[in-house]
């Protein structure tokens, strides 16, 4: 006996289905890491920027020179006294010697404190991410990536802040579902989950007529008493 037709027809448009489903759902895995790859990416750029920078302060800390105090030697100066004095002249290499170290630990010391400061400076800033959700969080409207990366340029100017990096952040947010993506024309735009939840508020309703009467009688009445 030969399959049905019609079975076989049916069983090919179901792998068909499940087939389409799978290559949507790889398509969309596919966007939301190449999302969060392109936000780590500008992440390691910001901190490779900021090891830069603190390679350059290490550099200008290291070219200061060290300010020992020069002893004159007895032996250079005063070769006559240098066979009567062999105490005076066996001292004096000695307080060399103990006063460069100290000054080189102070160096030292100025380079780590730089270094401290630098990174506390660096890891105190908030991510971008941070940054582009709190500024969703306090917008009433739906804004664009350009809108958002000119808002955050403005009120970061020591931040290099790019429009695709903006974009790309965008988007991770929406694949985790903390930012809804919706579309005027062909504008792209980008709303937070908190504006979208937060509850309208209902309009007062106002009082029948016969009710409002009512009320003005009471007050008239009450005035009077």
């Amino acid at each position: 006996m030969t399959d049905n037709p019609v079975t076989i027809t049916s069983v090919t448009s179901q792998y068909a289905t499940q087939v389409a489903q799978d290559l949507e759902l790889n398509a969309k895995e596919q966007e939301r890491i190449g999302a969060e790859l392109s936000a780590l990416q500008a992440q390691l750029g910001v901190l490779q920027d900021d090891q830069s920078v603190l390679h350059s302060i290490q550099k200008m800390l290291g070219s200061r020179p060290a300010s020992a105090p020069s002893t004159p030697e007895p032996s250079a100066s005063l070769p006559q006294q240098a066979s009567s004095k062999n105490t005076t002249t066996r001292r004096a290499p000695s307080k060399t010697a103990a006063k460069a170290p100290s000054a080189k630990k102070t160096t030292a010391q100025a380079k780590t404190q730089g270094a401290e400061l630098k990174s506390a400076t660096a890891s105190a800033q908030p991510t971008l991410i941070a940054l582009i959700r709190t500024h969703l969080d306090q917008q009433k409207e739906p804004r664009s990536a350009a809108e958002v990366t000119s808002a955050l340029a403005e009120a970061h100017p020591q931040r290099k802040i790019k429009s695709t990096v903006v974009r790309t952040t965008l988007e991770n947010l929406v694949a985790k579902s903390q930012a809804q993506r919706s579309k005027q024309g062909a504008s792209v735009l980008y709303t937070s989950v908190a504006v979208q939840a937060a509850p309208q508020k209902a309009p007062a309703t106002a009082l029948p007529r016969t009710e409002q009467a009512s009320n003005k009688r009471e007050k008239a009445g009450a005035v009077r008493s």
